[in-house]
């Protein structure tokens, strides 16, 4: 269901507590999305937002997604610990729109050199369009092979196997949750302009008809593989998108 966030600009698709499952900008606005060359800790983080966004002339409502690295996978409660951490921050922020959370989120575990603790990555805010009748601009949240999003290892697609059947049946359900999401934001494909994959597995002999032939004209854009985990335990495939004018390096 695509809600309206009156305040942000935005319209969301309800998701769980932490997140929502995506965001659009409405007509007559743009999403900005901002990556920071430095990762700060991820509360320090929601400071240096606040004050970028305040310079910008930006309310915290124009907040619209944020991106998270964490030091490794969670198990489930200790996932849930974290987003109970996570979503009081943005009660703070006054963000919750009738109890559902607006933003968009994805959060994962670098493989290599990873953080001691969870950083801010990057984070996304609506602004004013810069050019009359642009075309939408969005962000999907992350998703890994966990069935209907609900936070039980129990649906996981299949879990505890990594064969190459095991994982492009993964895959597989990934991307029908990403196209689900981009048609339920009332997008296209050919308004993407990145395409994340988050893995530690070989993407040999999956990404080609699993995902490449299932993007139409985003294809174009190709591909950008994460070598990281998703942030919970026993999950081995994660994926999100975006369509953005305009990306900013903090």
């Amino acid at each position: 269901m695509l809600i309206h966030n009156p305040e942000g600009h935005y319209h969301f698709l309800k998701g769980i507590d932490p997140y929502s499952c995506g965001v659009v900008a409405d007509p007559g606005y743009e999403i900005i999305f901002v990556t920071f060359r430095e990762a700060p800790p991820w509360r320090r983080g929601f400071a240096v937002v606040a004050a970028h966004l305040q310079a910008e002339g930006r309310n915290r409502a124009s907040l619209c997604s944020i991106q998270l690295r964490c030091p490794q996978p969670y198990p489930i409660d200790g996932f849930v610990s974290f987003n109970d951490e996570y979503r009081a921050v943005l009660s703070d922020w006054d963000l919750f729109r009738e109890g559902l959370n607006p933003v968009s989120r994805t959060n994962v575990a670098p493989a290599y050199s990873a953080p001691a603790e969870t950083l801010l990555h990057a984070f996304a805010y609506v602004v004013p369009a810069s050019k009359p009748n642009m075309s939408p601009s969005l962000v999907i949240s992350g998703a890994g092979e966990l069935r209907d999003g609900v936070l039980d290892v129990g649906g996981i697609v299949r879990r505890g196997e990594t064969s190459p059947e095991a994982m492009r049946e993964k895959a597989a359900y990934v991307m029908q949750v990403m196209e689900t999401r981009l048609d339920g934001l009332g997008a296209r494909w050919d308004l993407l302009n990145q395409i994340n994959v988050y893995t530690v597995r070989p993407l040999q002999g999956l990404i080609e008809d699993v995902v490449l032939s299932r993007l139409g004209p985003a294809r174009r854009m190709g591909i950008h593989w994460h070598h990281t985990r998703p942030p919970v335990r026993e999950i081995e495939f994660e994926m999100d998108m975006r369509g953005v004018h305009r990306e900013l390096i903090l």
